[in-house]
């Protein structure tokens, strides 16, 4: 039994790998946007699970759609029709405004969903694929060959052969690099690990032409982008182009494990039967709770909230005389520092009951739920103010 953050500690250390280094906090509960450690002390969670709580914690419709699943049957397989991941994969469908033209892979998470991706493109006959430096793509071999930060890749080379890595948002080095042997080019619209930079304006129209004039596919990580994250569905919306393919995880499972790699025209019948498979893929609780999420984010109008609320967290950091700039779009933001401390300011905000994450040494990320009241951001805000002053 862990009884204090200091008790969690030494457990974690004795227990689990250290892959990740040892956290300070142990979380116990949470509502909404609210977290509570294991000495009692509650905190807005601007961090949201690294963008996957997209409805906070223990949200009503969640609960229930995860409880009356888990009461009928909690796993098949995929030897049988699951209903309630054909129900979801509808919804998916429906809601980029592709039904009866998209296909959708029920994976796991992320690095899962590009994997897929990826061996799609092997599979228009063609090995070459383009990706771009900052990027990140998940750990997974085939992904992480994908992941355009070195520091990630280099300790497990050598990687999957093919993929060659470019500036992003570099439009003539794209038209420069594709060509009639590429299979496909990858982008994140928005790096989220890389410090939370958006694709330059008009860049992912030309990756669009670019990939269409050269029979590639265009592929679109939105793992961290998507499910209403921007305040749109997906990022492509926003941009006005359909990708041939586009990966999701995080939100869509509303803290569920839960990935979707979704096929759009052509490209949703390359894989055929024995291409791919995964036991827990579209598992029928995880998908409950993506159905609970699609059909929550619908009926609180949480599309319109986020782009409201993020425009109006932007405009007021903008403001604060420590800032450098901000970054991104609806309720995935990168916060520019005028110097390198983000983790300073990030241990300062979690003393005054604020999670946020330091991306990058002079980035600060936040990738709340998509509930976070205006409320709740306005104390985020004042308590920046009052840290960064200090600062």
């Amino acid at each position: 039994m862990i009884e204090s953050n200091v008790d969690g500690q030494a457990h974690w250390k004795s227990a689990l790998m250290d892959n990740y280094g040892t956290p300070q906090l142990t979380l116990v509960r949470g509502e909404g946007a609210l977290v509570w450690d294991a000495d009692g002390k509650s905190y807005v969670d601007l961090v949201g699970g690294i963008a996957t709580n997209a409805l906070g914690q223990a949200h009503p419709a969640v609960v229930k759609a995860v409880s009356e699943q888990i009461a009928k049957f909690g796993h098949v397989s995929n030897l049988y029709v699951n209903p309630v991941a054909v129900e979801l994969a509808e919804a998916l469908v429906d809601v980029a405004s592709l039904a009866g033209n998209a296909k959708v892979l029920f994976v796991n998470s992320g690095a899962e969903a590009n994997e897929a991706a990826l061996k799609i493109s092997r599979l228009t006959g063609r090995t070459k694929i383009i990706a771009f430096d900052g990027a990140f793509h998940g750990r997974t071999m085939g992904a992480l060959t994908l992941t355009g930060q070195p520091g990630k890749r280099d300790p497990f080379k050598p990687l999957v052969p093919g993929v060659t890595h470019l500036p992003f948002g570099d439009v003539d080095a794209l038209k420069a690099a594709v060509d009639t042997e590429t299979a496909a080019v990858i982008i994140e619209p928005i790096l989220g690990e890389g410090g939370v930079i958006p694709a330059p304006d008009g860049f992912l129209q030309a990756a669009r032409d670019i990939t269409k004039d050269n029979g590639a596919l265009l592929i679109l990580d939105e793992v961290q982008t998507g499910i209403g994250r921007l305040g749109t569905w997906f990022a492509f919306q926003q941009a006005g182009i359909v990708p041939d393919v586009f990966t999701l995880a995080k939100g869509l499972g509303g803290g569920l494990p839960l990935g979707a790699t979704i096929g759009v025209g052509a490209a949703a019948d390359l894989m055929k039967p024995g291409h791919h498979g995964t036991t827990f893929g579209g598992n029928p609780v995880c998908c409950a709770a993506g159905l609970a999420v699609i059909k929550t984010i619908i009926k609180d109008d949480l599309l319109d909230h986020v782009s409201a609320l993020g425009k109006d967290i932007a405009a007021r950091a903008e403001q604060l005389p420590f800032v450098a700039g901000v970054r991104g779009a609806g309720l995935l933001i990168g916060i520019g520092l005028r110097k390198p401390v983000s983790a300073t300011v990030a241990q300062a905000m979690q003393e005054a009951g604020y999670l946020v994450n330091p991306i990058q040494p002079d980035t600060i990320r936040l990738a709340p739920p998509l509930t976070l009241s205006a409320e709740q951001a306005d104390g985020f805000l004042d308590a920046l103010e009052t840290t960064t002053k200090d600062l």
